[in-house]
């Protein structure tokens, strides 16, 4: 018995005038899974039962923290991990054709080298996305109130490009990463004290479309993919106000999804295609933007 729990026995004998024997069954008591506190008790809180309990602290604290720092409107932006900044993608590329001289007929050499080239064809776009975040950037520092928030995944590729240009300005940008099976952290543009670690899904999605602004997507994988038709979804079915939604790259997004045939397969309507535009540039993105609102007569 180390001192502290020594400390503990004898406190526990002088309160109660017990036993020896009634001090130790006093003990496993304060020590069973019962008596903890339910809100020390991770156990519990990691329970199927405390499932509901779990996702209102999720939405609670991301809300509570916003309200605080008064942040009441967002531009999202999404996009691949993958798509990356010219350096990294250099690096990449190089270490995939070193490989594959080394083993010329290996088939998953081969391929490695086809997807670095084509991560390196993608650079600019890491590139127009951190433009776009600028531009917001200087918006919104224009603006007497109601400033515009950069909000993004949290994670590498566009997502850190656009918290980057939004760090780069000088302006607060906002970060929702998800836990995953496998390790990620926080890109380091965004604000510290606005980056969220989300455990659900659907909490994150919550988040970006409550505050949403504009949605702009730059090409990704199955994450990108996932939020852009999340969006579409509750703006096609009327379960929010629309909002703007861009797509940043004819080139991608046509051979990506062929929205036409949808359309002409009569599984979207005709009008669900002007849901959202497709534009190649950062200033694209940014003018449709404008004029979606100014359109409308309403202010971002």
């Amino acid at each position: 018995m180390d001192s502290a729990q020594s400390e503990i026995f004898e406190t526990i004998k002088k309160y109660y005038d017990a036993t020896e024997e009634e001090v130790k069954r006093i003990i496993e008591i304060l020590n069973s899974a019962s008596y903890q506190r339910s809100d020390r008790d991770y156990d519990f809180i990691n329970s199927d039962l405390a499932r509901p309990m779990r996702l209102q602290l999720e939405y609670l604290k991301v809300q509570s923290v916003l309200q605080q720092k008064n942040i009441k409107k967002t531009i999202v932006v999404f996009g691949g991990t993958r798509v990356t900044q010219k350096k990294r993608a250099e690096i990449r590329y190089q270490n995939a054709k070193n490989n594959l001289q080394k083993e010329p007929d290996n088939e998953s050499c081969q391929y490695q080298l086809k997807v670095a080239e084509r991560v390196l064809s993608k650079v600019p776009y890491y590139e127009e996305a951190r433009k776009f975040a600028q531009i917001v950037a200087r918006y919104s520092k224009s603006l007497k109130n109601d400033s515009v928030h950069i909000m993004t995944g949290g994670g590498p590729g566009v997502m850190e490009a656009a918290n980057r240009g939004a760090f780069e300005e000088g302006a607060d940008s906002i970060g929702l990463n998800i836990d995953l099976p496998f390790e990620q952290f926080p890109n380091p543009y965004i604000t510290p004290d606005l980056c969220f670690s989300f455990r659900y899904f659907a909490l994150r999605k919550l988040h970006f479309m409550h505050r949403a602004r504009a949605l702009v997507a730059f090409p990704g994988g199955f994450g990108t993919f996932d939020e852009l038709f999340e969006a579409l979804t509750v703006i096609q079915t009327k379960t929010i106000k629309p909002i703007p939604i861009v797509l940043v790259g004819h080139h991608y997004w046509e051979n990506a999804v062929n929205f036409e045939f949808l359309a002409e397969e009569g599984v979207i309507n005709r009008e669900d295609l002007d849901l959202f535009t497709i534009v190649d540039s950062a200033d694209d993105a940014w003018s449709h933007i404008l004029n979606w609102y100014r359109e409308k007569e309403i202010a971002i």
